[in-house]
């Protein structure tokens, strides 16, 4: 009996190293795409937006498909997606709060896929500003960026603790000013995302309370670009679908060259890296969760006054099915 499950073990082994073999040698090799293509895509300097792409550009996966890909850096998706509406790039990565911005603007832009799901945003508050608490917060001056998804995180953690938004003082505050504004005490409180939150910590040390900003929803990183491009290049969304697929299974059997690629690619510490990894699910997807999401999110930007829109529009106008149907239709279950 002993010898037998011994073999089993051995031939299960086996099996699971062939697979694996026949998968890698079929992933490395030049897939026939035509000529090369050049896009350009615009991405956060940040690890949970961006592994997939710095991965799929340093293992060649977008040269394999015949991509040539620039990669244009920002802070914030919004500012991506900004420059790619200005014709600056072809694809940005951004938030879906952020499309749903853009689309209550009445933008004609849509996310190609979501590439990665997140809770990475947080609060922190001064305590000698006398923010232990999150009732604490009533009448303080909190820091934001204004169109981004801290925004939104920042209004709903207030709604879901009976904080009114007027009984607060917003501070518009670009992301690379996150730092300076809190540990400066321009601000009483700010709610900001990785990688600023290890150096917030580091320097506030016990005068910082900290609290996770997301109340548990899962935010989504998509791919977007304009309707126009997508509809205009079916072809290069599919090359840039399958380099993104390619890369998700490399962070799946490569987690630690993964990680070292991305740390090297943004200078980033060990413990931005540890964070962000364990808070961060990474993978090519269209999911219904995200319709519900971007429902939730433009209801509240209309309640707030956040537009001149009265009535929540139907986002499945805002999502490009096509590339996702033909690259990878197993993680599509958006209901039609």
């Amino acid at each position: 009996m002993k010898k037998f499950i011994i073999a089993l073990v051995i031939v299960i082994a086996v099996i699971a190293a062939s697979v694996y073999a026949a998968w890698y040698v079929q992933s490395s090799q030049k897939l026939d795409a035509g000529p090369p293509e050049s896009i350009t895509i615009g991405v956060p300097r940040m690890f949970d937006s961006s592994a997939l792409v710095y991965i799929a550009d340093d293992q060649g996966f977008f040269t394999d498909i015949g991509l040539n890909v620039t990669i244009k850096e920002y802070d914030a998706g919004l500012y991506a997606v900004d420059d790619m509406l200005k014709g600056n790039s072809d694809i940005a990565v951004a938030t879906e709060i952020v499309l749903v911005g853009k689309a209550l603007n009445r933008e004609k832009i849509c996310s190609i896929g979501s590439i990665a799901k997140y809770q990475t945003h947080y609060i922190i508050g001064r305590k000698d500003r006398g923010v232990e608490n999150f009732s604490d917060l009533r009448g303080k001056r909190i820091g934001f960026a204004r169109g981004t998804s801290g925004e939104f995180y920042l209004g709903r953690y207030l709604e879901l603790r009976a904080i009114n938004l007027p009984e607060v003082t917003l501070v518009d505050v670009r992301p690379a000013q996150y730092t300076d504004a809190i540990v400066n005490g321009s601000v009483d409180a700010i709610i900001v995302w990785e990688p600023y939150v290890e150096p917030i910590k580091d320097q506030l040390g016990a005068n910082a309370t900290i609290w996770p900003a997301q109340s548990g929803q899962l935010g989504y990183w998509n791919a977007i670009c304009r309707d126009d491009w997508a509809a205009q290049h079916p072809e290069l969304v599919n090359r840039f679908l399958r380099s993104i697929d390619r890369a998700e299974k490399y962070t799946i059997y490569h987690t630690a060259e993964s990680k070292t690629i991305v740390q090297k690619r943004l200078n980033a510490d060990d413990k931005y890296v540890a964070s962000v990894w364990n808070n961060t699910q990474f993978g090519l997807s269209l999911d219904q969760s995200l319709i519900v999401a971007m429902d939730d999110e433009g209801r509240w930007m209309i309640n707030n006054g956040l537009t001149d829109v009265n009535v929540v529009p139907d986002y499945q106008d805002n999502i490009y099915l096509t590339g996702m149907n033909a690259v990878k239709p197993e993680s599509v279950n958006i209901v039609i």
